[in-house]
């Protein structure tokens, strides 16, 4: 399949999944001023939207629809970096139409700054914790050849993200900067969001340097 179809595909999923987030958030604060409870129903709308668009977008793209993703598995070198560079654009510019597309739904202005700072040394921590264990458990079901199981397992550990780390596991570059141009429940500064940005990297450096070692040991193993 072609790099110019494989990007529209990761532009749209990366699009559809940052309306999901921004739409829910929107939508979950216009129902309840309980902050745990737009919490939970921004959650379950993350969660079920995700897991939709990993079906569909895996026999096309691979449904990276991450940059931290796209740059990981060019780390293992499974994909090109013209093909890669071709992804991480595409995610970004569908990270900016997705909160386009939310706002325009819920007659916002098309982009807002975000006033939410949410910038911490624990939610720093929290972000690598998020982000290096959904790359690790990507690499690992890759490896193991269980693809099948990521459009429950990566949902899944979004979804607990949600509520044990304290950033709220947004563990994907190109929705921390579609989220700086909200100014809603979903919405992060820009000041926050790039030091989310460094946090998703750093992990995705750790998870490799953890992960790969395993990967290698067990390949050892079985050609034993």
């Amino acid at each position: 399949m072609s790099i110019v179809i494989r990007a529209t595909a990761e532009f749209l999923g990366t699009a559809l999944l940052v309306a999901i987030v921004i739409g829910s958030g929107i939508m979950a604060e216009s129902l309840s001023s309980d902050g745990g409870v737009s919490l939970l129903l921004n959650q379950l709308a993350t969660v079920m939207g995700l897991g939709v668009l990993i079906v569909v977008l895996m026999p096309i793209s691979g449904a990276h629809i991450n940059p931290v993703v796209t740059l990981a598995v060019l780390f293992r070198r499974k994909i090109s970096v013209g093909e890669a560079a071709g992804y991480v654009i595409a995610q970004l510019a569908g990270g900016l139409a997705g909160v386009a597309l939310a706002h325009v739904m819920f007659d916002r202005s098309v982009l807002e700054l975000s006033t939410n700072n949410r910038l911490t040394t624990g939610t720093f921590v929290g972000e690598i914790i998020a982000t290096s264990g959904l790359i690790a458990i990507i690499l690992l079901l890759v490896e193991r050849a269980r693809e099948s199981l990521i459009p429950l397992a990566v949902p899944a550990w979004i979804g607990a993200g949600y509520v044990f780390t304290s950033s709220t596991s947004f563990a994907n570059p190109a929705v921390t900067v579609g989220r700086m141009f909200t100014d809603s429940f979903s919405g992060i500064s820009p000041i926050s969001g790039w030091g989310f940005i460094g946090a998703q990297v750093l992990a995705m450096l750790i998870a490799l340097t953890l992960v790969v070692p395993v990967i290698t040991a067990s390949k050892e193993k079985n050609n034993v």
